[in-house]
């Protein structure tokens, strides 16, 4: 593929984020059409020849005031189809939050396993590759397509923010949910290696049936360390407010909350408003546009993903690893 030239596109909704992963990449976005119909159907096309080119499209598949998630999804294939059907050679769909990761079992009786249909609806429209990055369940994403996928993480990200504040600290490492230990205990090593010292781990009890959740067990030693609660996505903000408070009662000192997705849905800005938290560490895979000005916005920190995503696609498109990069 390294023979074939690069294309790069954004569509409308993620062009702040597809102009700074350009810049990164030293590549042009490339210009397309997106058209509005008075019925609210749309079309969406390239403006440039990508025959025989290696393609790769930037679409963040997250809910705003402009847009649902499931309108980004459906422009973002029909353009992907678009492309295939102008000859591009391959086509890559660069998705930083990927809608629908989290349904991706069966909860209940005849729950739907909506990762799976996601991923048909990209091979339908003759999609060679996803990357995404920090997906809810990574096992069940890779399982899902039949097209190749690249899997990115925000661990380094972050682990970089965190070293020069935590280098004199004795710290832990929070799982929110017995299911995100081995995401945690990835962050954890990646930041034992840099700080040069153990950091503990610890992951609090949660049960979730029908949106509610419970549970108030903390498994780990937290009295007098700094806690790092770490997880794939902030929704209301209720679970790491819940496991904050619950490592301040166990005596923690300093307690942040760390996630590469942040919708901040519902009361998120009241929920967040709360001295539990003395910071919210966050990626840019979803712009924080919901919060609102004041005390929870005044202690988000959010990093920027567009080098790595840079990174990636220059990997993809000259053969090289993608495993490599997450690990050098």
């Amino acid at each position: 593929m390294p023979d074939n030239e690069l294309s790069l596109f954004a569509l409308n909704s993620s062009q702040v984020f597809g102009q700074q992963v350009s810049h990164r990449l030293g590549v042009e976005l490339s210009p397309h059409e997106e058209r509005e119909f008075e019925d609210d159907e749309h079309k969406a096309r390239p403006l440039v020849s990508v025959r025989g080119k290696d393609v790769f499209v930037i679409q963040s598949l997250y809910s705003d005031h402009e847009q649902s998630g499931n309108d980004k999804l459906c422009r973002l294939l029909f353009f992907i189809g678009a492309l295939k059907d102008a000859a591009a050679a391959r086509v890559t769909a660069v998705v930083p939050y990927l809608a629908y990761a989290r349904k991706d079992r069966k909860t209940k009786p005849r729950d739907p396993v909506t990762t799976r249909y996601v991923a048909a609806l990209f091979e339908a429209v003759g999609t060679d590759a996803v990357v995404t990055m920090d997906v809810h369940n990574l096992a069940a994403f890779q399982n899902a397509f039949r097209c190749s996928t690249e899997h990115l993480e925000a661990n380094k990200l972050f682990v970089k923010y965190f070293a020069p504040l935590l280098k004199e600290r004795d710290v832990v490492v929070v799982s929110p949910d017995a299911g995100g230990i081995k995401r945690a205990d990835r962050f954890r090593q990646l930041l034992s290696e840099l700080l040069g010292k153990p950091v503990g781990a610890a992951f609090a009890e949660k049960y979730r049936s029908s949106g509610v959740v419970s549970g108030d067990m903390l498994a780990g030693d937290v009295n007098e360390k700094d806690v790092i609660i770490i997880d794939d996505l902030i929704s209301t903000g209720t679970t790491i407010v819940r496991t904050a408070r619950a490592c301040h009662s166990l005596g923690a000192v300093r307690v942040f909350a760390v996630a590469t997705h942040a919708l901040f849905m519902g009361d998120a800005n009241a929920v967040l408003d709360d001295a539990a938290l003395e910071r919210i560490v966050i990626a840019d895979t979803v712009p924080p546009f919901r919060l609102e000005e004041g005390a929870v916005k005044a202690k988000v920190a959010l990093l920027s993903s567009a080098a790595l995503f840079a990174e990636a696609i220059h990997r993809i498109h000259n053969g090289g690893s993608i495993t490599e990069l997450m690990e050098s």
